[in-house]
């Protein structure tokens, strides 16, 4: 575990079950705990982070998909790829990656683009079959799709940010 429980209550509730009326002098509140383990750089704090980041960019993605649909799902799937992307990337930088400092914008993207491309094919690809076998244009199933197969992508993604694409051990 790499964060104190957030469970535990400032003081022990009466036998009723009422909550306690004061924390425990010297203890933070929850949300304080909760923050701080938020920012920290552990594994489990960064993976929340990305997934966070994910979900907002999927989000922005699903927006602008459904705003050009009348371009045609494939056009629409672009747009709404290529802002979600940079958005989240530059995201996962500042944020998830605590990296702002010591990567640059456009490293940033260039690094994560190669991934961003393997997971634009699978998706692309994906909607291709779903319009092959369905012939519905339907956007919630497309969506879902998307969703879908770029929770599968961002696994790979997290996985090559993390580990990959990490800055070299300083040499002593």
């Amino acid at each position: 575990m790499t964060c104190a429980s957030l469970l535990r209550r400032g003081q022990a509730a009466d036998a009723v079950g009422d909550l306690p009326d004061a924390p425990v002098p010297g203890e933070r509140p929850v949300s304080d705990r909760l923050t701080a383990c938020l920012r920290g750089d552990s594994i489990p704090a960064q993976f929340l982070r990305f997934v966070l980041v994910g979900g907002a960019s999927t989000v922005v993605y699903a927006l602008l998909f459904v705003a050009g649909h009348g371009w045609g799902y494939l056009t629409a799937h672009l747009v709404g790829t290529a802002a979600s992307t940079v958005l989240a990337n530059e995201l996962h930088r500042r944020l998830t990656f605590h990296a702002d400092e010591r990567v640059h914008w456009f490293t940033a993207q260039w690094e994560a683009g190669g991934v961003t491309v393997l997971g634009l094919l699978a998706t692309s690809t994906a909607l291709g079959l779903l319009d092959a076998l369905t012939g519905d244009n339907h956007p919630v199933l497309q969506i879902a799709t998307v969703v879908g197969v770029t929770a599968f992508i961002g696994l790979l993604r997290f996985i090559a940010l993390r580990w990959i694409f990490r800055p070299a051990p300083a040499r002593a």
